[in-house]
């Protein structure tokens, strides 16, 4: 080939070219960002409006349907959902993938522009975002110690918020818990019924004095002055002193009606860590940031602002993204690095040359640092899937040029010189090389049709994986003959490893084992297939009886969407019976952490109480509890998450009113269309009857087994007293509903009246009722709703009063009524539960127009393995076209792809050999295989045609092809399955992403390996067979010359 006998004749270039890459390669990595996960988009968009004090059924008919008819005319919208709260509504838009998600905000914003006038005039206007996993916090930090809380929310919001949030990279922070600084008037209702005053005057009396005015300009002389009223509030006794003016006349001092105190302002959330009243910061980073350089940035300032705050205040991490990302990248890159050592000394202890080694030795780093260069310029990152694709591949990196040192090898023992060999030997193999390694590469462009999750995770793998290869094979060609020319020794076949210092006895002595176990091999080998030559049809029953068995074990085989990642994050979620009060609450979870305290993995436990959302932002939620448990690295624990998170399960479990759910929190975030892993869906009209019915489908799924926490999305609602207003009654006092509304309101809500400043803050001045005057429902109906005359009426005798509970929440998809029914998994793997509760539903009955659709990971799954059915059929069909190419010839590529259906024994057989579960990475690895099981044919079947046209006939020609290519076949395989080992093994952070990946590489490639050099042969005889048969059917081999005078099949 003229590249290699360049290659040999110019070595200055081929150095200064793979210098180049070297050199690019390490300014590339100094510059690549890193990340756990590619960056993933969802083609998802979300609307939110509020309607304060409106329930969930008139928001849904107000605002969520009007905002669905309209959303549902916007292009390439897949399916619409909708949530409608009490005072808010909640439109989540799913696009198809690939729509350009700016584009498509931008046709939501036109759109409800059009409609949004229509809407009460409480509405506020939609706020249209776009889904992004880059909003939930990636740092989680408790401020705790030597101050009470109000002084440490202080600190919180004045002092670490503020510098937080300069940092490059950082989006925003937000500070929960604490106590906020609050002057509350608390007006006195006997007082105020006896002056004729209500709270309203107060309230506009407090907002009325305090204000500073312009008030425009006066000259003085020669000079101009501003003229400025000021009547600010400068202290407490200036607020208790303002005059509230009386209906009939004069005035009374607010200290005589209210008692005007500086404290707190209600408590709606408690936080704690471990235990210790703390305030919660979390930290958001910008879409495009780099986690582990804004977590670095983070941390910087944390020890600065540390060092600056007085007393024993501390400001303890609980949660860091980057601390995940750095021990999984470091995980990742250990695996590599113990596969490539494994692999170069394979390469060592089948070559026993030292020099041969290091030429291959070479390749592994090359092509790994070249490849650095193709993920920064191709605007990736260092990330667990890039990451894992070098990993998975650095076993195969070196086997185009174990290829071409064994053939130059081979040519240097028959006594060629160095450069000779090092053209000869290269340019016999380069063709089935450059086959080979595009045959590797080839597999991996069907991902590009490939949509969803499974997409955005493995196009950086693909795409690694193919570029590693393609840096690999410039270094077979050009670096390793050009090396070979001038290090490799002249090697007599009799004396392993000549000129080697003694230092390397050890290795010298296994190498020599292995070549004397390697000799004994040789020759089985080629009796064995001299075997399988006279007996063929006994050869085909094996494997075909090989495959049916392993075929037999995938029942055993579990089913899974993705394999379930230990990050040490635990998510405990408590909620008790609605309207349970917040102390209630707070006690189930104080019972809780007392529990965390003695499980001895726990390290850190952030509890949040009044809490709705993982994040610990969401709403207020009195009878919600969210705490995040974090444990001790996975190397200082003899648990897994999920064991430990069983036993939390088992030692809360018996907590009276409490629906208590454990969860692993899993590092692939889901990014599906539903977070659960079984997902049952009734669409309908009836809220009652969808909620009849999902009753009777929740006690279906809990008596599966392997099921827990089994929930549905209808619940019964808040407890609330509403109050109906007697329109007649309330106008014969000359008062409205809003004015009713008003008075209830400041009674018991309180009144942000005006805002009081002092050292730089502002703080709220409420004017509320005492707290007991607002204990009950007697409380409340004593209020006292003033009139525009002056004269005051009782609350009760305006209204009618009565306590209901309607939906907490109204879900909708594509405009019906669903209910959600969701269940967490135990001990078993989402596809074999799914299809239990599908047997056991199959009878359900249901009534007219109302339907079940399953969703969960099971439908991610589906989806994603139907894509990825379709990659793996185009990626077969392009490793023929390939290989057609190569051998110029429809028939040998028909032969080597008899290797593929072989691998099949191994995947499942590593799979039920390890408990692993048939997932998303493990069909990637399946595609991988594809490419890469055909390689050994590939040369093997390439070098049968070499000494067939050398005039043997064909099965001498087998026969001495085999045992020749026996060692380069055994080599590349065992370099690429140790490679892979590390992988497969699943040990580290993160490595459960890769592990089932490379365990179905790793047992696929081995049963290929083991069959193509007996199956293969066997076939091309068969093959070879039929087509002489044809010949003579047709009479087509009349005038050729007969297949033992050296015509090979085509």
């Amino acid at each position: 080939m003229k590249i290699i006998e360049s290659s040999v004749k110019r070595p200055v270039t081929i150095c200064m070219v793979i210098l180049c890459v070297v050199l690019l390669g390490f300014v590339s990595l100094s510059r690549l960002a890193v990340d756990l996960f590619p960056d993933m988009k969802f083609p998802v968009a979300i609307a939110i409006t509020q309607y304060s004090g409106v329930g969930p059924e008139e928001v849904e008919s107000m605002v969520t349907e009007p905002l669905e008819d309209v959303l549902g005319t916007v292009q390439n919208v897949d399916k619409i959902q909708s949530q409608s709260m009490a005072g808010q509504s909640m439109v989540i838009v799913w696009f198809n993938w690939g729509t350009d998600m700016d584009f498509a905000t931008l046709q939501m914003r036109e759109k409800i522009d059009l409609i949004k006038g229509s809407f009460p005039d409480e509405v506020t206007d939609p706020m249209v975002m776009k889904a992004d996993p880059s909003m939930m916090p990636v740092v989680q930090l408790g401020l705790s110690g030597g101050k009470d809380l109000m002084d440490l929310k202080k600190i919180a919001e004045d002092v670490v918020k503020p510098r937080l949030e300069r940092l490059a990279g950082v989006a925003s922070v937000s500070v929960t818990g604490g106590y906020t600084r609050e002057i509350q008037v608390l007006a006195d209702p006997v007082k105020m019924e006896a002056y004729g005053i209500g709270l309203n005057q107060i309230s506009q009396a407090l907002k009325g004095e305090n204000m500073n005015v312009a008030s425009g300009r006066v000259t003085e002389g020669k000079k101009e002055l501003y003229v400025r009223t000021i009547g600010e509030y400068t202290s407490l006794d200036d607020i208790k002193n303002i005059n509230i003016a009386l209906p009939g006349g004069g005035t009374v001092f607010l200290k005589d009606l209210a008692e005007v105190k500086d404290g707190f302002a209600e408590q709606q959330q408690y936080t704690r860590m471990n235990g210790e009243p703390s305030v919660g910061i979390s930290v958001q980073k910008q879409s495009k940031a780099n986690t582990v350089q804004v977590s670095n940035l983070v941390q910087k300032e944390l020890d600065q602002i540390a060092r600056e705050i007085p007393g024993n205040v501390k400001a303890v991490t609980v949660y860091d993204q980057a601390t995940f990302i750095r021990q999984s990248i470091g995980s990742v890159s250990s695996h590599a690095m113990t596969g490539g050592v494994l692999a170069i000394l394979v390469i060592y202890l089948f070559l026993r040359n030292l020099r041969s080694t290091v030429i291959i030795g070479l390749a592994i780093p090359i092509s790994i640092i070249g490849i650095f260069s193709v993920l920064y310029m191709g605007g990736l990152t260092l990330n667990m899937m890039s990451l894992g694709g070098l990993a998975l591949g650095i076993g195969h990196l070196v086997d185009c040029s174990i290829v071409v040192l064994e053939s130059i090898f081979r040519y240097r023992e028959d006594g060629y010189s160095l450069t000779e060999a090092a053209i000869k030997g290269g340019s016999e193999v380069g063709m089935p090389v450059i086959a080979s390694t595009l045959t590797v590469m080839v597999v991996f462009l069907p991902i590009v049709f490939v949509q969803g999750l499974a997409a955005m995770l493995f196009r950086e793998l693909a795409l690694t994986v193919a570029s590693s290869q393609g840096v690999a094979l410039l270094v077979a060609l050009t670096l390793v003959p050009m090396l070979s020319s001038k290090l490799l020794a002249v090697v007599d076949k009799n004396q392993a490893a000549e000129g080697e210092s003694g230092k390397q006895n050890a290795l010298k002595k296994a190498g020599s084992k292995v070549g004397d176990l390697f000799g004994r091999l040789e020759q089985a080998y080629g009796k064995g297939l001299a075997w399988s030559l006279a007996h063929r049809k006994r050869v085909v029953l094996i494997v075909v009886a090989a495959m049916v068995a392993s075929l037999a074990l995938v029942p055993v085989i579990g089913m899974e969407f993705m394999p379930k990642v230990d990050s040490g994050e635990l998510a405990i979620s408590v909620e008790l019976d609605k309207g349970t009060v917040l102390s209630e609450t707070n006690k189930v979870a104080e019972h809780i952490e007392t529990v965390l305290g003695d499980i001895k993995e726990v390290k850190t436990v952030f509890t949040s109480v009044g809490a709705a959302g993982d994040d610990f932002m969401g709403s207020s939620t009195p009878e919600v509890s969210q705490m995040r448990v974090m444990l001790v690295p996975k190397a200082e624990r003899q648990r897994s998450a999920d064991q430990v998170a069983d036993d939390i399960r088992q030692r809360i479990q018996e907590i009276p009113g409490a629906d208590i759910s454990v969860t692993v929190s899993d590092s692939t975030g889901g990014g599906g269309q539903s977070s659960a892993p079984v997902s049952i869906q009734i669409r309908g009209d009836d809220l009652d009857v969808l909620k009849s019915m999902a009753e009777e489908i929740v006690d279906v799924v809990k008596s599966v087994p392997g099921t827990r926490e089994v929930e549905s999305s209808i619940t019964v609602g808040r407890p609330e007293l509403q109050i109906r207003v007697n329109r007649d009654k309330a106008a014969a006092y000359g008062l409205s509903v809003s004015q009713v509304a008003s008075a209830v309101r400041a009674a018991f809500e309180g009144d942000v009246a005006t805002k009081y400043r002092t050292g730089g803050d502002e703080i709220d001045v409420r004017v509320i009722l005492p707290e007991h005057y607002r204990e009950n429902v007697r409380d409340l109906k004593d209020v006292i709703v003033p009139t525009a005359n002056g004269a005051q009426v009782a609350l009760s005798d305006l209204v009618i009063t009565n306590i209901d509970a309607g939906p907490t929440q109204i879900d909708r998809e594509n405009q019906a009524r669903t209910a959600t029914i969701n269940s967490q998994l135990s001990g078993r793997d989402v596809g074999s539960v799914t299809k239990d509760i599908q047997a056991k539903l199959k009878d359900f009955k249901l009534p007219q127009g109302y339907t079940i659709e399953y969703g969960g990971e099971n439908a991610d799954m589906i989806e994603a393995f139907s894509s990825l059915g379709l990659a793996m059929i185009l990626a077969i069909i392009l490793t023929y076209m390939v290989m057609a190419s190569q051998f110029e010839s429809l028939v040998h590529p028909f032969v080597i792809m008899f290797s593929i259906p072989t691998m099949i024994i191994g995947v499942i057989g590593g799979l039920a050999l390890t408990g692993r579960s048939f997932s998303v990475t493990t069909f990637i690895g399946l595609i991988m295989l594809t490419g890469i099981v055909v390689n050994n044919a590939i040369v093997l079947v390439d070098y049968i045609n070499v000494l067939r046209r050398r005039g043997l006939s064909r099965n001498e020609a087998i026969t001495k092809a085999g045992p020749i290519r026996l060692r380069p076949v055994l080599m590349t395989a065992l370099t690429t399955i140790l490679g892979m080992v590390p992988l497969a093994l699943g040990i580290g952070e993160g490595a459960e992403t890769q592990a089932p990946m490379a365990t179905a590489v790793v047992g696929g490639l081995s049963t290929s390996t083991i069959f193509t050099l007996i199956f293969v042969p066997v076939m091309y005889t068969i093959i070879d067979d039929f087509g002489q048969w044809l010949r003579r059917v047709f009479r087509l081999g009349a005038k050729k010359k007969s297949i033992s005078e050296g015509e090979v099949i085509s």
